[in-house]
This record gives C-alpha cells, sequence and structure tokens, in this order.
C-alpha cells in the first residue's frame, strides 16, 4: 500500500520469496504411525514431496529448525529494508494445523517460552532497537490489527468496544489508504498481542508503519499476514453455519490464489489481477506485484495423510515465487518545502522581468504589458 504524500525513489525490481517451513509430527500423528511424506534439503533450498514431486524455494526450515533461524534467515532483513525505506510484506499461507499462527506468532503469548516467540514479537524488538540506535532523526511507530471475517474488515484494536467495521479506502491512482492505526510516538514500546485477541478466525493482519515524528501520513509500513487455513472445504467436516462460513473464507483464498496465478504466469502478462475481487487481495495489492519486498511463508504438514494439502501448498509457492515486484524507497515529499521553492521561483521570475523591462529603450518601455 502506497501512503498519500510519499514520493519515490531506488527501485528494485524483487521476486516474491518463498519460504517453506515444515513442522514436526504431532504426537497423535506417531500414534496412529502416520509416516513422513517430505523431504526438506535447506542446502538445496528444496522441498521434495513424496518421491519426485521437487519444488525450489528461497528458504527452507526443516522440522528442527526453531523460530530465531526463521527470524534471522528471512525476516531480520525484510525489517532492515523496511528500516530503511522500503515497504515489506510477510503471509503465512497453508492448512489448519501447519504451524501459520505459531510462525507468525499471535497465539498466547503468557504461555510462550521467549525461544518460541514468533516473528512479530521479534520484529517489533527489532523496530525498536534499530530506532533506538538512530540518534540523528526522531520516528513514530504505529500499528493496525485487522481481521477480514465474511469479507468485513473489523478493527480488532478497538477493545474498549465491540469490534467495529472499518473501510479500507483507494485513492485516484489506486493505492489502497492504510486503516486506522493506534500508537503514540512517545510511548517507548508497543503491546503487539492482546490477550483477548486469541482465537479470532478469519485472515488477520498487523500493520506496522514508521514515520518521522510530527509527520501526518505514515513513510513505510510492514504487514504481517496469517492467512486462513486453505484445506478443501469437505476435508473441515463442517456443516450448517460453519459451512456456509468455510465458503465464505475459502473465497478470500480463492480470489488470492487467482491473482498468485494472474501474476505469476508469464502467459497472463499484462491480462486483468482481479485484485478487486476480494478484501484481502485488496490489502495485499502492494505487496503482490507491487511496492514492496514480499516474503511468502508456506507452512506444510510432513504426514502422509496431509500429501494433498502439502502438494496444494506448495503449488500455491511455486506460482508466487513467479511474481516480480518494484521494491521502491519511499521518501517523503515535503509540501511546505515545495510550496516555498514555488514561491521563490515565482518571485525569480518576477524580478528577471523587471530587470529586462528595465533594461529595454525607453520608446519601448512605454509600451503596456500585456500578461
Amino acid at each position: 500500500m502506497s501512503p498519500k504524500g510519499v514520493g519515490q525513489s531506488k527501485v528494485e525490481e524483487t521476486a516474491v520469496q518463498v519460504a517453506v517451513r515444515v513442522r514436526p509430527l504431532l504426537p497423535k500423528e506417531i500414534l496412529h504411525n502416520h509416516e513422513s511424506c517430505i523431504t526438506a534439503d535447506p542446502e538445496e533450498r528444496m522441498v521434495t514431496l513424496g518421491n519426485d514431486r521437487h519444488f525450489h524455494c528461497d528458504f527452507v526450515f526443516e522440522e528442527s529448525l526453531t523460530q530465531e533461524d526463521v527470524y534471522t534467515d528471512c525476516i531480520q532483513p525484510l525489517i532492515e529494508s523496511f528500516f530503511h525505506g522500503f515497504n515489506a510484506t510477510v503471509f503465512a499461507y497453508g492448512q489448519t494445523g501447519s504451524g501459520k499462527t505459531y510462525t507468525i506468532g499471535e497465539a498466547d503469548i503468557s504461555a510462550l517460552r521467549e525461544d518460541e516467540q514468533g516473528i512479530i514479537l521479534r520484529a517489533v524488538a527489532e523496530i525498536f532497537k534499530l530506532l533506538d540506535e538512530n540518534d540523528l532523526i526522531d520516528f513514530s511507530v504505529r500499528v493496525s490489527y485487522i481481521e477480514v471475517y465474511k469479507e468485513v474488515f473489523r478493527d480488532l484494536l478497538e477493545v474498549e468496544t465491540a469490534s467495529k467495521d472499518i473501510h479500507i479506502r483507494e485513492d485516484e491512482k489506486g493505492n489502497v489508504d492504510s486503516p486506522p492505526h493506534r500508537g503514540h510516538p512517545d510511548e517507548p514500546s508497543l503491546q503487539p498481542i492482546p490477550h483477548h485477541l486469541h482465537g479470532v478466525d478469519g485472515p488477520k493482519a498487523w500493520i506496522f508503519t514508521r514515520s518521522e515524528r510530527n509527520r501526518a501520513d505514515p513513510v513505510f509500513q510492514v504487514p504481517f499476514v496469517d492467512l486462513a487455513g486453505s484445506e478443501r472445504i469437505l476435508k473441515t467436516g463442517n456443516t450448517g453455519e460453519r459451512l456456509k462460513e468455510s465458503i465464505q473464507i475459502n473465497s478470500g483464498l480463492l480470489a488470492l490464489g487467482n491473482v498468485i496465478g494472474a501474476l505469476g504466469d508469464p502467459k497472463r502478462k499484462g491480462t486483468h489481477i482481479p485484485y478487486r475481487d476480494s478484501k484481502i487481495t485488496r490489502i495485499l495489492k502492494d505487496s503482490l506485484g507491487g511496492n514492496a519486498k514480499t516474503l511468502m511463508i508456506a507452512c506444510i504438514s510432513p504426514s502422509s495423510s496431509d500429501f494433498d494439502e502439502s502438494l496444494n501448498t506448495l503449488n500455491y509457492a511455486k506460482r508466487a515465487r513467479n511474481i516480480q515486484n518494484s521494491a521502491t524507497i519511499n521518501c517523503r515529499r515535503e509540501p511546505d518545502r515545495v510550496g516555498g521553492l514555488e514561491l521563490q521561483i515565482k518571485a525569480l521570475r518576477r524580478a528577471l522581468e523587471n530587470r529586462q523591462r528595465s533594461e529595454t529603450p525607453s520608446s519601448l518601455a512605454q509600451t503596456p504589458v500585456k500578461d
């Protein structure tokens, strides 16, 4: 999402990066003699499903690798880019129970050891560390936490009353305006994961923005998106209202798949990209094919019983990796300074005209000059 009032420079053409994370077999899966159908090779950056389905990616995290490994290898560089003026995006995709929420870090933090903290908490700590180390400029950091539930945006930081619907608008150029933010420039820290938010159902996005203090608009931002479970509706076993809810949630993921498919297929270059088919694709418009450095974390189960769902996730990731973004360092235009320079230019032009008039022959100087 491109904030209003922001100039741009230094374009970097960069592909969407993909990290594949394989969770361990669960105790119940071991109890029922489930076998692993995944072979992960971090050095070759390749995941093999079954015997012959090979998928290349940018990062591979096998079951023995930690939260810190994930953050250090692929998130920390994005945070550093964010600090230097780029928009960045991290979104997690995979079936329910594959480790998306654990990786992003939205689980109840009171029950987590420090080494289990997800990437949001680590990113917040990194952002404030970098800000504290910069003594030359004062900054403010603000945060949004929104849920897309049944194609409605809800502000999950509205804690005093029931969650309120919020609206995402686009400007005349098609840029998506930032959602409402919480936070204050003088706060030494943010509590990014209130305990009462645990358990919401739809796709969720934390959006951190950074700007120079006393500036009205954010300069750059980094959304962290935890998508809903990608499993097929029949596998959920839902009926009645839960089935209707699953269909609505899946419609957003289907729209996201259509966007990724359109952007990731070279044969469809120049075709219409259906960003407006879903709320989640609207909010990810700049993250997919736009102005951002984007990472997709594909979370998969190693269990042979989840073979089809893991295959679906890896195919999704394969298409996403073909998407090209144009990441740009965002530089704020300073309206006051621009206005002042324009006034100076007008004054210099008037002075030049007056000088030219004074230097013309007296016969010509008396001739009226029409504006």
